[in-house]
This record gives C-alpha cells, sequence and structure tokens, in this order.
C-alpha cells in the first residue's frame, strides 16, 4: 500500500546526534520497570503496585512535563549510526526472560499472600506488555532472521506468537477495512473489541499463513508454516515455568501472559479507533494514508514505548527503525490529546471513551470525507471484504 511521504520536520535531527548515546538513552526507560517488579516480588505489600502506577500515570505526568516532541530524525541515518537503538530492543529479550522466570521462582517459593502474588504477576504482565510486545513489534518487523526470532521469543513469553502472522499479513495490508480484527469500530467499547479480536486475530493469522503456503502448492502442514515455530516455542515457555515454580509458576505464567495481551489489545484498540478506509466499490478500497492511525507527539511515552505513537510513518514504512520514525501535523493525521497510557485507561470506562473520541470521529470523517452522507455501512462493517 501507498501514501504520501511525511511532511518536512519543524526541526530535523542530524545524523551524527542521533548516533550518540546520550541521544538513546532516554528509550532505556522502560529499564526502570525492572527493578520495579523485582521490588514488588520481593517486598509485597503496596510495592506489587508499583509496576502498573509507574508505567500508566508517572510516565503521563512527566509528558505534561516534558510536553509534546515533533523533530524529525535525519532518514540518511545509517544502520550502525543506529547501534544503540538496535542494542536496546535486542538485550530487552533475556532481561525480560531472566526477570520473568526469575520472579515466578521467588514467588513459588515466598510466603506472599494471595493478592500480593496476583499483584506480582500483574506488574510483570504490564512490563512484558507495555515493553516486550512493543520491542517484538520492532523487531520482528525487521528483515533479518536473527532480529525476527527475538521477536518470536518475545512473543512466546506471552503466548501470543500469532502475533506475528496477524499483524504483517492481514493488519498492515487490511488495516481500516472489514478484513482487519483489530481496526476497532466505532462505537464498539474495549470490552466487546477484546473479547472478538482475541478470536478473530487467530484465526485470520492462520488463515493468511495457510493461504501463502497453499500459492506455493504447499499445506498447512508443511513445516514451513511458522505456527509450528510457535507452538514449540509456547510450549517450551510453559515447560520453563512448570520446571521454575510447578503448576504454580504454570499459573503465574498464564496471569502475566494475559496481562500482556490485554495491554497489546488496549494499544490496538486505540491506535485506530473508528478510522476507516473509503470503499470505492467491489471490494476495493483507498489506500493507507496517514489519517488512518491515530498518533501522539508525548515525548516520555514515545520514549517508553519506542516511537509506537507515530504510527502513521510505521504503516508507511514498516521497517523503518523507530528512532527515525516521522511525525505528522494535525491536518494530515489525527492527533489524541494525551498519551497512549492515558488513553488506554479511558478505554477501559466505554461511556468516557466515547466521550472523548466520538466528536474526534466524527470531526475526523467531515474533514477528510465530506461526501460520505451515510457512515452505517462503515460502523456496522457491512461492506465487502477486500479484494
Amino acid at each position: 500500500m501507498t501514501q504520501t511521504s511525511p511532511p518536512e520536520a519543524q526541526a530535523s535531527i542530524p545524523a551524527e546526534r542521533i548516533a550518540r548515546l546520550t541521544a538513546a538513552l532516554p528509550f532505556f526507560l522502560s529499564f526502570l520497570l525492572i527493578p520495579l517488579v523485582w521490588t514488588g516480588a520481593l517486598l509485597g505489600g503496596a510495592w506489587v503496585l508499583l509496576a502498573p502506577l509507574i508505567t500508566w500515570y508517572l510516565f503521563s505526568a512527566i509528558d505534561v512535563a516534558f510536553g509534546l516532541n515533533t523533530d524529525n530524525a535525519d532518514l540518511e541515518t545509517t544502520e550502525d549510526q543506529l547501534f544503540w537503538y538496535r542494542l536496546l530492543t535486542q538485550i530487552w529479550v533475556p532481561v525480560q526472560f531472566v526477570t520473568l522466570f526469575g520472579v515466578i521462582w521467588s514467588v513459588s517459593r515466598s510466603d506472599l499472600g494471595g493478592w500480593e502474588t496476583f499483584g506480582v504477576m500483574f506488574g510483570t504482565g504490564v512490563m512484558s506488555g507495555t515493553v516486550g510486545i512493543v520491542y517484538a513489534h520492532e523487531l520482528l518487523h525487521q528483515r533479518n532472521a536473527r532480529e525476527r526470532w527475538l521477536g518470536d521469543i518475545l512473543l512466546a513469553m506471552v503466548l501470543y506468537s500469532h502475533f506475528r502472522s496477524e499483524h504483517l499479513l492481514v493488519h498492515h495490508r487490511y488495516v481500516g477495512t472489514p478484513r482487519d480484527p483489530v481496526t476497532a469500530r466505532y462505537n464498539e467499547g474495549f470490552h466487546r473489541f477484546f473479547a472478538r479480536v482475541l478470536w478473530q486475530s487467530l484465526v485470520s493469522s492462520f488463515k493468511a499463513e495457510k493461504a501463502m503456503l497453499a500459492r506455493k502448492g504447499l499445506r498447512w502442514t508443511h513445516p514451513s508454516n511458522p505456527f509450528w515455530r510457535y507452538w514449540v516455542l509456547q510450549a517450551a515457555m510453559l515447560g520453563i515455568a512448570w520446571l521454575v515454580g510447578g503448576w504454580a509458576g504454570v499459573g503465574f505464567f498464564l496471569v502475566q501472559a494475559a496481562v500482556a495481551i490485554w495491554q497489546l489489545e488496549l494499544v490496538n484498540y486505540v491506535e485506530h479507533y473508528g478510522l476507516t478506509r473509503k470503499h470505492l466499490g467491489d471490494g476495493r478500497y483507498e489506500h493507507v494514508l496517514p489519517r488512518h492511525s491515530w498518533n501522539a507527539a508525548h515525548r516520555a511515552t514515545n520514549w517508553l514505548m519506542i516511537n509506537l505513537q507515530r504510527h502513521s510513518d510505521h504503516h508507511y514504512k514498516p521497517d523503518r527503525r523507530f528512532p527515525l520514525l516521522q511525525t505528522y501535523p494535525a491536518e494530515d493525521a489525527p492527533q489524541l490529546p494525551y498519551g497512549y497510557p492515558l488513553m488506554s485507561l479511558a478505554a477501559l470506562v466505554p461511556p468516557i471513551w466515547r466521550r472523548v473520541m466520538n466528536p474526534k470521529v466524527r470531526a475526523w470523517r467531515a474533514r477528510h470525507y465530506p461526501e460520505i452522507k451515510d457512515w452505517t455501512p462503515y460502523n456496522k462493517v457491512r461492506h465487502p471484504l477486500p479484494r
């Protein structure tokens, strides 16, 4: 899919500056979640609330203090100059692995109460969802096998390996159309969306891989089907959880995985809510444009989520590394009033979400598609599937 390239940045950041460790260091703030999770596991009590509270609220408070970042990096920056950013996402994999299974080992042998243990694993899921899956998303978009494998390992730690197939083969191709499960529909509350997308994304990802194999004359059972890798990696993670914590350890693992998946789908819900591509007739849809993703320029949240909020540019250049993702002005790409953490919390209360976002969707429709008078087919997903 093609779309217009981003406009000139308000202030371009030269490649020499991007290459410095000092420029990359703010993105390493995500590593603060590691000691927060361990603090809850070792001390219990109210300490178990540290990880979610700091992730959701402190970074939002820092957003207020540090404001927006609308600067764009020089796109001529080379891979070598992005060393620190590549290192960040890759070293997170062993760090999360040790933390996850170390915490499971610890709580399996501790005298923490039931709610404390749940709180620890909830906080661990916030870590593996807010950071781990976001880093996996960055890795799975790269073209080299090593980074894709690292992304698969992160996704296996939350039992959501099929996200790679769904995201690459379905979401990026069909975003904003009835074929994309994770494009949240106008007036669709998050809880209904979550129940729907869990099943539909699994089915759509498997069908996409099966169709690719069929075009090569192969059955879905062929060893090249990545679902075999997914199942083996996920079984291995469950096996490790059992080895370090017994059946209780498996239960703890499942809790953090469920929280991580919930975090991911909250972000998916926010990213495209109500933004649909125009149906051109006969199952044809307009190309993906910057207007089809919600964006946010809040500085601290972009540090935490490695520029995921620059979502329009990600759909323009899916394999562009996160420090090079460009921002767009509001007239080209719709902007959220707050960063993803606060918007995700709002999504948990559908009446609040609709009060904040429905007027923005209606304004977006009036601005970009004044010729469409009846939005019912878009709201009810009645248009034919894209060809």
